[in-house]
């Protein structure tokens, strides 16, 4: 068991170094977007909304068939490259007809979302979504090929160019007034429009360094497979609709909603202030990446519940860790975006807090993988976004975007504490509840503390909590005995010996 704890250590550290570190690169986009386009202009909540709704589109055009692609390629009955061509020709030709419709009915869709004097954003967007939900399978074919170095390569490649175009475009260009080949127009104002096409220019860029996992693969379909396969991913598929509507709703509601004149200002300074919440979705994230795989491989092991006991509990120890680190570094991280976003800063320990139950939720939700009862999936799913759906509906015109970042929280609360209750009767793990509740409550008691601004310097509050941060390490290095972990490292290991 320590073996596979430390094979899914060694792949966590590196899909979170590339995750972690290339979501920090992007976050230089946050205050270059921020700096531009000011919280007045409404620019931030456009490229908001329009994520959101690519996001709850990249869960329907990949249907379900990553986790799917893991769960058949690791069955021994089953061909693991006829697995593979399969999901992506079935991926491939939705993505396809999705476009079509899009560029079809352009005019009527971008009227719909509000967009009608910008149609060419939206059909952006959906030429993005389909790449996007196409690349999704190659990268699950790197995973499960444990190529995880190769994986990071591709998905830094991405951030680094996007970033060196929006570099230029957002901040070079306009200060040499040059007119790049016809592009980029030197007497035209900053335009919000050129975010989503940098993102298809990238976004192209990188499905040609596929080539290899696209072109020297023995192409085939088997429609009897695909046929098993969709009668397993439909369930993941609408659990896929219920999580991503528990993460987007609210910015894709939000414009409905909030009636007031300046909607796209307040969903502007929400999307800004939730991206400094998002180092959370981060560690999920990348323990996801590497959790997936782990998982279904370990699936056939005697041990295997001990095991997923205790990457839970290793899980919340870093993740309460993490939440600490972040609220301790706030008048630091709050730079990210510009001041005139900051009123918002107040949803980000709340955002936090949801995508801690949102990754227990994860972690959890494989019990009904595992005996293929995905449907269970669905039901949780639904009734955390009806909780959500109905915070927001009832309290986002009183409220404005407080009532997003709790209709959140009560929602995959809601997903998290049925998926525990029900699997323990399906599926028993025993988790160990005790070290959770501990770990939990000084954490509680510990950010609690934190709001108090004793010295009234941004300098030494920060110390301040930094310190009481480092409370909560200490109490992990102590309960779990890691100097004895540290100890077996080289060099740093001398000062544990």
């Amino acid at each position: 068991m320590a073996t596979n704890l430390k094979s899914l250590a060694k792949d966590t550290a590196i899909y979170g170094v590339s995750s972690i570190f290339g979501r920090f690169l992007n976050y230089l986009l946050v205050p270059l977007y921020t700096a531009t386009l000011s919280a007045a202009s409404g620019g931030y909540g456009v490229i908001t909304n329009l994520y959101a709704w690519t996001a709850l589109l990249l869960v329907i055009l990949t249907f379900g068939m990553e986790t799917t692609f893991f769960r058949f390629a690791n069955k021994q009955e089953e061909d693991a490259p006829t697995v593979y061509s399969t999901t992506l020709l079935a991926v491939g030709a939705t993505a396809l007809m999705f476009v079509a419709a899009v560029l079809g009915f352009l005019p009527a869709i971008s009227a719909a979302l509000g967009y009608e004097d910008h149609q060419w954003w939206v059909a952006s967007m959906a030429i993005i979504v389909a790449m996007d939900a196409f690349q999704a399978i190659p990268f699950a074919y790197l995973r499960y090929q444990k190529k995880a170095l190769k994986f990071a390569a591709f998905k830094l490649a991405f951030i680094f160019i996007n970033i060196l175009l929006n570099l230029l475009y957002f901040l070079i260009l306009p200060k040499l007034k040059w007119n790049l080949f016809g592009i980029y127009d030197a007497d035209f104002t900053l335009d919000v429009g050129y975010v989503f096409y940098i993102n298809l220019a990238t976004t192209g860029v990188i499905n040609l360094l596929f080539w290899k996992e696209l072109f020297c693969i023995k192409w085939r379909f088997d429609g009897a497979l695909l046929k098993r396969m969709l009668g397993y991913s439909w369930p993941i598929l609408v659990l896929g609709i219920a999580g991503i509507l528990n993460q987007a709703a609210d910015k894709i509601l939000f414009p409905i909603i909030y009636e007031a004149a300046d909607q796209q200002k307040q969903l502007g300074i929400y999307g800004a202030a939730v991206k400094i919440a998002m180092i959370m979705a981060l560690i999920t994230q990348a323990f996801r990446y590497a959790y997936e795989p782990f998982v279904f491989g370990k699936s056939k092991d005697k041990d295997n519940k001990e095991t997923y006991a205790k990457a839970m509990k290793y899980f919340i120890m870093f993740t309460l860790f993490a939440f600490l680190a972040v609220i301790a570094g706030m008048d630091v991280l709050k730079h990210i975006i510009a001041p005139d976003y900051w009123e918002g800063l107040k949803v980000v320990p709340i955002v936090m807090a949801a995508e801690i139950f949102m990754g227990v939720y994860f972690n959890l939700s494989f019990w009904y993988k595992l005996i293929d009862k995905t449907i269970w999936g669905a039901v949780f799913s639904f009734a955390g976004c009806a909780v959500l759906f109905a915070i927001n509906i009832l309290c986002v015109p009183t409220y404005g975007y407080m009532a997003c970042a709790w209709g959140g929280f009560a929602g995959y609360g809601t997903a998290m504490v049925l998926s525990y209750f029900v699997g323990q009767k399906y599926y028993p793990i025993a988790y160990p509840m005790k070290d959770i509740g501990i770990y939990t409550a000084l954490a509680a008691a510990l950010f609690a503390l934190m709001q108090w601004h004793p010295f009234g310097s941004a300098a030494l509050d920060t110390v301040y909590r930094c310190a009481l941060m480092m409370v909560f390490f200490g109490a992990m290095f102590k309960r779990e005995h890691m100097g004895a972990m540290f100890a077996k490292l080289p060099v740093v290991g001398k000062l544990f010996r």
